[in-house]
């Protein structure tokens, strides 16, 4: 049986709500977008403080995030004051690294308050049980990533990365994110039915322990499928496109989007 790192259960108060994104890939495709984007996050950020009990921000925050000892990489300045401002409030906010982001050390927890995951984890949120995970790497297939994770993660690769003078290293990765599906729009975002990797892992951790909602990032799909009659896949989207988050009232977990014109199309 697959050992589960357990969270502490959330209680939520009356009118109290718990919120989830990802994949703002903040840094794509371009600055100026990017800078549009982040104030939009920004925006969601304010309207959510009013009920949030919590916010999970589920990886990919950023197309790429390396911490050296010195240095970070520039702007974004407006999401991490308004992070700041939230934590400061009392606002729990939780932080998963993406495959863009795995990079991140201990900035964000020692400046801001937010701890970093980098695992999927279980939590007891009101009366329910949620799984909360990116999604890179889980499930079958995508073989040539889960290898490539792999060598990210290792602390020499880390290290060997850290000896690149930050004008270099990051001027590098951001050629190489460029590469990343993000940047090519939604065309290529394909719905697999029951092929859907996560909705696979999602039904064999379903044998091993029951979660009433899993809730990953990465496949830049709004999905809302379900694993069981009594449990449901949800994947958050992304930001480039969708705008979509979702939001637990401590009855049901629902996707939507903010400030886009029209219904969310959601896949499943």
């Amino acid at each position: 049986m697959t050992r589960l790192k357990q969270l502490p259960d959330l209680t939520l108060a009356p009118g109290r709500k718990v919120y989830f994104a990802s994949d703002f890939h903040l840094g794509a495709p371009d600055a100026a977008r990017s800078a549009e984007r982040e104030r939009k996050i920004v925006r969601w950020l304010d309207q959510v403080s009013a009920d949030a009990a919590a916010i999970y921000l589920v990886g990919d925050i950023f197309d790429f995030w390396f911490e050296y000892r010195h240095a970070i990489p520039r702007g974004f300045i407006r999401l991490q004051g308004k992070l700041a401002e939230l934590t400061d409030a009392g606002i729990p906010v939780t932080f998963f690294t993406g495959n863009h982001d795995m990079w991140m050390f201990d900035y964000f927890t020692k400046e801001l308050n937010i701890p970093i995951l980098r695992n999927p984890v279980s939590q007891r949120i009101g009366n329910q049980e949620f799984h909360i995970g990116h999604g890179d790497g889980l499930g079958p297939k995508d073989y040539t990533y889960k290898v490539l994770k792999r060598v990210f993660a290792s602390p020499i690769a880390q290290w060997l990365f850290a000896r690149l003078h930050p004008n270099f290293g990051i001027g590098l990765a951001n050629k190489w994110s460029q590469r990343s599906r993000i940047q090519n729009g939604a065309a290529d975002e394909k719905y697999f039915g029951e092929d859907e990797w996560l909705l696979v892992y999602c039904r064999e951790l379903e044998q091993q322990q029951h979660h009433d909602y899993y809730v990953f990032g990465h496949r830049h799909l709004p999905l809302n499928v379900a694993v069981t009659p009594q449990s449901r896949y949800v994947n958050l989207g992304e930001w480039v496109n969708y705008c979509s988050y979702a939001v637990y009232d401590g009855h049901e977990l629902v996707l939507r989007h903010f400030e886009q014109n029209g219904e969310l199309k959601i896949h499943g």
